[in-house]
């Protein structure tokens, strides 16, 4: 029939290594101009697909307005060269729903969704709202797990089982809690139930994860260092470990350097690198001192074959 929906199949994408651009602001307003910079930058150094807003793209200082139109531009300026995932993560159930709905009809190729902003609510009530989100967007949707960031809230492997069991669109988990205990235990338990499960690492410690089973990368740093993260990334899916120990602790200490500084510090490194994306919206600060992180990036030894500008 004309104009009805066909769901896609959760097998329909694979998550490989996906960026996380920064939004540019300028004068408190998304740079548009700016944005497409920013996407093809990434296309042309190494992303196999973006996903966005992420947190640092500053999604929680967005209007829901605002993403879909976000969503509608960055769709449009890849234009089809890699899959767009969008993240649709809100307080409220109908909300992240609605975003999810818009971000089929624009033509993303999957979804992220968090546990709720703010609220802590019970295992039962996260398998309801992802249902609803995953059920109203018809598209693959991947659970974020970040438990430090949504005060200590944590999907529990039996949440996956049940979730698995209830949405035939749930394709997988992003965990961002270095824990590896709980992401072997839910990929063991997931996989029992759905082979095709995918485990995604939510940041650069993918040394670690690939050894547990994952085979996607969701990659912040790459705003600052994209070919460190293509060459990790590489050596891991290759399950050349040793070869990627290198590569793995320079990353760390971008992590950690960007754990502690935030948006704020991923924006000024940016602008180090050539990339300037504007400051942060408020409440978020501008780190001006540009010339202290200009030095702490230099002591990072592969920053020297990173792009400069927007090459």
């Amino acid at each position: 029939m004309a104009g009805e929906r066909k769901d896609r199949d959760v097998d329909s994408f694979k998550f490989g290594l996906v960026h996380a651009p920064l939004t540019p602001f300028a004068g408190g307003r998304i740079d548009y101009d700016t944005y497409g910079k920013v996407i093809d930058f990434h296309l042309c150094n190494g992303a196999e697909g973006l996903a966005l807003p992420m947190h640092a793209g500053e999604s929680v200082s967005l209007t829901v307005a605002e993403r879909n139109a976000l969503a509608d531009f960055a769709i449009k300026q890849v234009g089809g060269r890699v899959p767009v995932v969008i993240n649709v993560s809100e307080a409220g159930t109908a909300i992240a729903a609605s975003l999810a709905a818009h971000a089929r009809k624009a033509g993303a190729a999957a979804l992220i969704a968090s546990v709720p902003y703010y609220w802590t609510p019970p295992q039962s009530m996260l398998v309801e709202h992802f249902t609803a989100i995953g059920q109203g967007g018809g598209l693959p949707l991947f659970v974020l797990n970040s438990p430090a960031e949504f005060s200590e809230v944590e999907i529990a492997s039996k949440s996956v089982v049940d979730l698995l069991g209830k949405l035939s669109q749930f394709a997988g988990l992003i965990d961002m809690s270095l824990d590896w205990q709980y992401m072997i235990e839910v990929v063991t338990v997931a996989r029992a139930a759905r082979p095709d499960f995918q485990l995604v690492s939510g940041n650069e410690y993918m040394i670690s994860a690939s050894a547990i089973g994952a085979t996607g990368m969701l990659a912040p740093l790459a705003s600052v260092s994209p070919r460190l993260v293509r060459e990790l990334y590489d050596l891991c899916r290759a399950e050349k470990y040793n070869d990627a120990r290198t590569q793995q602790e320079e990353a760390a200490i971008l992590f950690r350097m960007f754990r502690d500084a935030g948006v704020p510090g991923l924006k000024a490194a940016a602008k180090v690198m050539g990339r300037d994306c504007g400051d942060p919206r408020p409440p978020l600060p501008a780190l001006v001192d540009i010339k202290a992180w200009a030095a702490a990036l230099a002591s990072v030894g592969g920053i020297k074959a990173e792009p400069r500008g927007w090459a």
